[in-house]
This record gives C-alpha cells, structure tokens and sequence, in this order.
C-alpha cells in the first residue's frame, strides 16, 4: 500500500513546498548572515535586549549544538540558540533569535494557541508511535475499526501542524515589530532582510502542515476505498 501511485498525489504538495521552503531557508540566511546588525549585536545580544524590554529577565538565553535548532523551551523558561545565531552580529541572527524571544512572550502573556500546543504535545508523542502500528495492522488484518483508530491518532499530528501555524506567524510578527520598535534594526535593508529570513522559516510549518494534512488524507482515501469493497 506504501507504494500506490495515489501517495503521491496526496504527498507531492507538502514535498515540493518543503524542497522549496528548505531552499529559501538556505539562500535567505546565508544571504543576511553577511549583513551585520547596527552596533554588532550578536543573536544572544538582541534576544537578551528584547527580552529585558518585555520585563522578561528571568529567561536565561543558552548556546545549543546544531544548525537552526533555535527553540526556546517553556517548561525551564530557556531560549536556547544555535552556534551561528548565539555568536553571530548579523540580520540573520537577529532575526532568528527576534523570533525565538516571540515564544518566549507568547508564554509569558499566556498565547492561547501556544498554550494548546503545549497541551496536545504528550498526546501527540504518543500518537505518532502508536498510530503507523494501528493503521497498518488493521489494515493487513482487516479489521478497519483498529485501522480507523490508527487514523484517528495520526490525526492528532495534523491538529498540531495547524494549531503550530498561528503560533509561529505570531512569534514571527512579534519580532519583527520589536527589533524596530526597541531601535535595533532601523534601515530598510535590515528590516527586509528579517522579513525574507522568517518568511522562508514559515514556509517550512506551511509544508509540514500541507504533507501532514496529505498523509492523513491518503490514509482515509485507502480505508473508504476498503470500506465499500467490505459491502460490495
């Protein structure tokens, strides 16, 4: 079943929107990892600056390994960033970090779509183990109700690639509004740069939620299809 043409159908849209969103990321960082910030500030520097403004004093910022895996964790109030954003003075970093601090305060006024997340994330840990196993015995097996309830699981994925969307465009218009406002960004190229940086970085949570949407629809396609063979 993993391999019927149909897949694809419901896959390519979310993989072609990935490819190019990657692409975008890649391009638009290395671009404005060249133009540096008035002032030099480092990534850590303007997180730390956006942060104070917002009486949030209290987040610690920490370097973390890897490539872009920039996240800031609610439970320890940390806003963790990578090498190239924590020790870099340039439109990129800041940019990437601008965002990061937007979770940050999206936690701290209590973001109702963040706080949602929060919320589904153990059942949807738990789902996405559980649901491949479900589907695909009750699919082999015939029993559709188990394949249904696989489906039902996968779902949960998908609620959460929807619900990630408003959470990371609000983050994203938050620094955006804030590098301007708080003077750390203040000519028309730093500020489309910022733009094009987190514009490319939300393509990438539209592509997540289109293959994911793709999957689930493909999963209920092959079970419909398998439902009116049952009464045929």
């Amino acid at each position: 079943m993993f391999v019927n043409p149909l897949f694809w159908l419901f896959a390519l849209p979310g993989l072609l929107l990935g490819l190019y969103a990657q692409a975008r990321i890649k391009s638009n960082f290395a671009i404005y990892s060249q133009v540096r910030t008035p002032g030099n500030l480092t990534g850590a520097q303007v997180a730390r600056a956006l942060l104070d403004s917002q009486g949030l004093q209290e987040i610690t910022i920490e370097p973390t390994a890897g490539v872009l895996t920039d996240h800031y964790d609610p439970g320890s109030k940390v806003l963790r960033l990578s090498q190239a954003v924590y020790h870099t003075p340039s439109v990129a970093a800041a940019g990437v970090a601008a965002h990061e601090a937007g979770h940050a305060m999206q936690d701290a006024t209590g973001y109702f779509p963040l706080k949602m997340r929060s919320t589904i994330v153990p059942a949807v840990q738990f789902g996405s183990n559980l649901a491949p196993w479900l589907f695909l015995a009750g699919f082999l097996l015939g029993i559709l109700e188990l394949a249904w309830a696989g489906v039902i699981l996968f779902g949960l994925s998908t609620i959460f690639t929807l619900i990630t969307l408003p959470v990371e465009f609000d983050a994203s218009n938050r620094a955006k509004q804030l590098l301007v406002s708080q003077g750390i960004l203040d000519r028309t190229e730093e500020t489309e740069g910022v733009k094009k940086v987190l514009g490319a970085a939300a393509w990438t949570y539209v592509a997540a939620a289109v293959s994911s949407i793709g999957s689930l629809l493909y999963y209920i396609f092959l079970l419909s299809g398998s439902r009116r063979r049952r009464y045929v």
